[in-house]
């Protein structure tokens, strides 16, 4: 298992470095001057020149390379071009609050998506699998934007029970609890449907192996069967669909975050794309990315904690 965990991290950094060069290549893939799209077309040369020598864009691409990896492995992802900010500071005060809304929408999808995998499983083609299939089928179609806005003209403007939006201190979420729950139904519904049709198939898979019609002949309940024996076996696929989804809400938060006014990484990310504040953007894209990238490592070397017999070499 340590070998393997070793093996793993150890494949990681070809990605990671992958995922260096495209956050870099970012700003020069830029049609034109990169620092006259930043500095705005009515600025000045000379106001041009010192973007350009503040950003390195005069070093040869392979040393502008050089410099930004360097930064990065010390924590410096530059500097913002609006604020004068370091580009850590700016998105450490927001990345947990984004974090945070994934997680709870991950919590959410994997409860909801679960359950209803279940039910549909074991009661397939019965009216509750119909109903449950359709229910995912339309909240797999809703975009999470439109679920958002219609949330918000539900239940905030016209019956008054939730705020419509989450107002965050410095360190996180405000005090009421009743300010997430709308941001994290918008983000966490596809999520669900999705992992409930995933749920739905394995566990059909699953069920119809021979160990299962042995368990039950050995007189072992249904709930025991479906739980203990079913439920494990069938949660590999569903484990890689969970990572996958809480890498999606990180990204997807980016429309969350706007609509319910949460001061988080995506609508940092949408203000620096308005802004032209392309460093705020490049250290954004790639703390998102590496995070991504070590959420499927977890999940990777989960596999093998779920289910012993498989082979890790």
């Amino acid at each position: 298992m340590l070998k393997y965990i070793i093996r793993r991290v150890l494949q990681t950094i070809p990605v990671l470095i992958g995922v260096s060069i495209l956050v870099f290549s970012l700003m020069h893939l830029i049609p034109g001057n990169p620092a006259q799209i930043i500095a705005g077309e009515g600025a000045s040369e000379q106001t041009v020149r010192q973007i350009e020598e503040r950003l390195g864009l005069n070093d040869p691409i392979h040393i502008q390379y050089f410099n930004y990896m360097s930064g990065v492995l010390q924590g410096d992802l530059g500097n913002s071009v609006r604020s004068g900010r370091a580009v850590s500071d700016e998105i450490g005060a927001r990345f947990w609050v984004t974090v945070e809304l994934s997680f709870y929408a991950t919590i959410l999808a994997v409860f909801i998506g679960l359950m209803a995998g279940i039910i549909s499983a074991v009661r397939r083609y019965t009216v509750a699998d119909t109903a449950i299939m359709v229910i995912a089928l339309f909240g797999l179609s809703m975009p999470n934007f439109w679920l958002g806005l219609v949330l918000i003209d539900w239940f905030a403007v016209g019956a008054g029970w939730l705020p419509e939006w989450a107002k965050l201190r410095p360190s996180g979420w405000g005090d009421s609890w009743r300010q997430v729950i709308l941001p994290v139904i918008t983000l966490g519904t596809g999520g669900a449907a999705i992992i409930a049709r995933m749920t739905r198939s394995s566990m059909l898979e699953v069920i119809n192996q021979d160990y299962i019609r042995t368990a039950r002949a050995k007189g072992l309940t249904d709930r025991i069967v479906t739980y203990r024996h079913a439920l494990k076996n069938a949660l590999i696929p569903v484990v890689t669909v969970v990572g996958l989804e809480f890498g999606g809400f990180l990204g997807g938060a980016v429309l969350t975050e706007t609509i319910f006014a949460i001061n988080g990484m995506g609508r940092l990310t949408v203000q620096a794309i308005t802004q032209r504040d392309f460093p705020i953007v490049q250290g954004a894209v790639l703390v998102l990315s590496v995070l991504f990238v070590f959420v499927n490592l977890i999940v990777d070397i989960s596999y093998k904690l779920l289910n012993k017999r498989i082979d890790l070499n």
